[in-house]
């Protein structure tokens, strides 16, 4: 496809079916074996490692490990952008919106947001464990045109705002952690309901259910109807973001 033809949605979607989590656990310097370690393979070398001592497993810990599997896909997704004549792609901090940021000519120009969301599934296979989070909608979110801590724009300058969902069957037993991993992506208003994701935070909630998730059926039929929905919604504002957005309404007079 020509330069500046470049669907971002369509391009994500087919880099991550052919993503796979590859991280089987935390190494560990010290192990109790003979040097040098020889191994005709990775499979060979992984169990090497594993009997002499070197592997700890991931975190069980959801969020723990989540951000695991969320540094991978990013790590995976920016390393694929950087093969595209005429993408620009950065990383996002930790705590900010978005995850990865991408720009340049082979996507029409302007800016896109990428999101990078991790769930749990149910012990039912039908839903995720607790729903996603899309959004913090006390901030970026509700005030659009204001640039906040954390971002690199106003929420209104991106063209698009994708996520990238990965749902994964939690395996105890596995060192990894992680099995039958599943990546979609929709645009972000096409997968959200109308509840909130935490009863503390002020957090916009995806659907859980696994199948609306694939299909990208949510709860909204356009995307104004998200977005007014929404943005009337009497979120809490707190202490710090009152104080970020009466310094970012300063800095306009």
């Amino acid at each position: 496809m020509a330069t500046g033809n470049l669907n971002l949605l369509e391009w994500l979607r087919e880099r991550c079916a052919a993503y796979r989590f590859d991280v089987a656990a935390v190494f560990r310097r010290t192990g109790q074996h003979p040097w040098p370690l020889v191994a005709a393979d990775e499979h060979e070398l992984a169990q090497q490692l594993a009997d002499g001592g070197h592997l700890l497993p991931l975190p069980k810990e959801p969020a723990a490990l989540a951000n695991v599997l969320e540094v991978s896909i990013v790590d995976f997704v920016l390393q694929h952008l950087d093969e595209v004549p005429g993408a620009q792609a950065r990383r996002g901090t930790e705590r900010g919106y978005p995850d990865i940021e991408v720009s340049g000519s082979a996507f029409g120009g302007g800016y896109h947001a990428v999101d990078v969301k991790i769930a749990r599934r149910a012990a039912s296979g039908r839903a995720t464990q607790s729903r996603i989070t899309l959004y913090t909608g006390n901030s970026y979110f509700r005030y659009p045109k204001l640039r906040f801590p954390g971002t690199f724009r106003p929420f209104q300058d991106y063209a698009s705002h994708l996520d990238i969902v990965g749902i994964y069957t939690f395996a105890p037993d596995s060192p990894a952690r992680v099995e039958e991993l599943e990546l979609l992506v929709h645009p972000a208003w096409r997968i959200a309901s109308r509840q909130r994701s935490s009863t503390t935070r002020e957090y916009l909630g995806a659907v859980t259910s696994i199948e609306d998730l694939r299909g990208g059926r949510g709860e909204f039929q356009t995307p104004e109807e998200f977005y007014k929905f929404w943005r009337d919604y009497p979120f809490r504002i707190t202490t710090q973001v009152q104080q970020q957005l009466d310094r970012l309404l300063a800095s306009q007079q």
